[in-house]
């Protein structure tokens, strides 16, 4: 077995890449828009909910005293004096030996402590034989308090109902909403400018000309930065030539963050570090990992003579598809989670049993993808979804994890426990098929 040198441990790369990142400038946005975005501030709330004690049923508003010896053998029959709806002030009062009719949601009126549910009371005989309801028939004895909601019980004028660093799920947006919140303080989604780069790479839809391949990273970086809520601006494809690329890099001046892929080997067309070392500083070049060794990460700050006018990091992914992709998931989706304002962004991940060995040939840390499901006998499992070459994107299609063979480490044997880092939304599932 060989040993890679000269590269750093993805803990190192990583480390590089967060130290220079840093939370966007917060922003106010429409609640409708806030969906996935961090609170970038505590939110409290000026008003109580519910304002005011409201019924949780369909039914009457009584005083528990009225009706405690109510029972189906013996019921109690008290008039009816008026009726509530949801929105409506909560009047009359219930004076001694009166009820309300009241609905879910309507104020319960001054002097009633209990609701009694329709079903406990005559009203559906009473609607089916025409009697009037200016009187009902109560056949139950509701403890106080019954199918009452307290003023305040969800939330306390004052209280903070949801805290800075907090993800704006659609639950957490209700209760921005139920305390009337318009607006919402967060850290905006980045703009992540995208190029891919070669004199080989076509745009699908062109003739593929001899020795040519279609453009693939554009599209499946595209989809990763969306899918973590960020903005995708893709500035189409650079060719292997300084003005080029240079040209093409220029078109990001206003991103907030540069992913490019290939022109980052040892190739004599490679020209992205040397444009980047121009422009800015280079803090990461080849990392000891497999798929994606070939990484550059720095910061574009342009020159005396040619300002960039604000620091934009760059992340240069290797041109194989799935080595882009891997790239992406260890160091790019950090980066970006700690620019939305994420406290953490750490990966889910799971130990499982491996249904296939994973060789490790030259010592580096091995990403292999796979397929994770749960055994029948109730422990996880990750079969390996295909070939392992960085060029095979339908094993990555087919993985929902990334199975690790640590550095060092020649082989893992079927049987054998290992850490697996989950990709995206997986959901695990009870299958070993890795075609579901």
């Amino acid at each position: 077995m060989t040993t890679d040198t000269g590269m750093i441990l993805v803990e190192e790369a990583l480390e590089r890449v967060l130290a220079d990142i840093r939370p966007l400038t917060p922003t106010r946005v429409p609640l409708a828009d806030a969906n996935g975005l961090v609170l970038a501030d505590d939110v409290r709330s000026a008003i109580s909910i519910p304002p005011l004690p409201n019924s949780a049923m369909d039914g009457y508003a009584v005083r528990a005293e009225d009706v405690a010896a109510a029972a189906q053998s013996s019921p109690v029959v008290l008039p009816v004096i008026g009726e509530i709806a949801a929105g409506s002030p909560p009047e009359p009062a219930v004076t001694p030996g009166t009820v309300v009719r009241i609905m879910t949601g309507a104020p319960v009126p001054p002097g009633a402590d209990t609701i009694v549910r329709f079903e406990d009371t005559d009203e559906e005989n009473r609607r089916a034989t025409g009697q009037p309801l200016d009187a009902i028939t109560i056949y139950a004895s509701p403890r106080v308090g019954t199918s009452v909601r307290a003023a305040g019980e969800d939330v306390q004028a004052g209280q903070v109902v949801l805290a800075k660093g907090m993800e704006l799920t659609p639950a957490r947006l209700g209760v921005l909403a139920s305390v009337g919140m318009a607006n919402v303080p967060v850290y905006p989604r980045p703009v992540v400018a995208i190029l891919a780069s070669g004199n080989e790479i076509a745009a699908p839809g062109d003739e593929l000309g001899v020795g040519h391949i279609y453009d693939i990273n554009t599209y499946t970086v595209q989809g990763l930065v969306q899918q973590m809520g960020a903005i995708a601006r893709p500035l189409g494809i650079a060719r292997d030539t300084e003005e080029s690329v240079r040209q093409h890099v220029e078109q990001s001046r206003e991103a907030d963050f540069l992913i490019t892929s290939a022109g980052a080997s040892v190739g004599y067309y490679d020209l992205v570090k040397e444009i980047l070392q121009s422009l800015g500083d280079v803090r990461v070049w080849a990392v000891r990992m497999r798929p994606g060794k070939p990484v550059v990460f720095g910061i574009l700050r342009g020159t005396p003579d040619e300002p960039w006018g604000r620091d934009v990091p760059h992340l240069g992914l290797p041109g194989n598809p799935v080595s882009a992709m891997v790239v992406f998931h260890m160091l790019a989706r950090p980066a970006l989670r700690k620019m939305m304002g994420h406290q953490t962004w750490d990966s889910p991940s799971l130990t499982a049993v491996l249904d296939d060995p994973i060789e490790n040939e030259d010592g580096r840390r091995v990403y292999a993808r796979a397929h994770v499901y749960r055994g029948d006998e109730g422990r996880m499992h990750a079969r390996l979804s295909g070939p392992q070459g960085s060029n095979i994107l339908t094993a990555m299609a087919r993985a929902n994890g990334l199975a690790i063979c640590p550095e060092g480490v020649k082989r893992l044997e079927a049987g054998d426990e290992t850490r697996v880092e989950l990709l995206g939304e997986t959901g695990i599932s009870g299958s070993a098929s890795v075609d579901e």
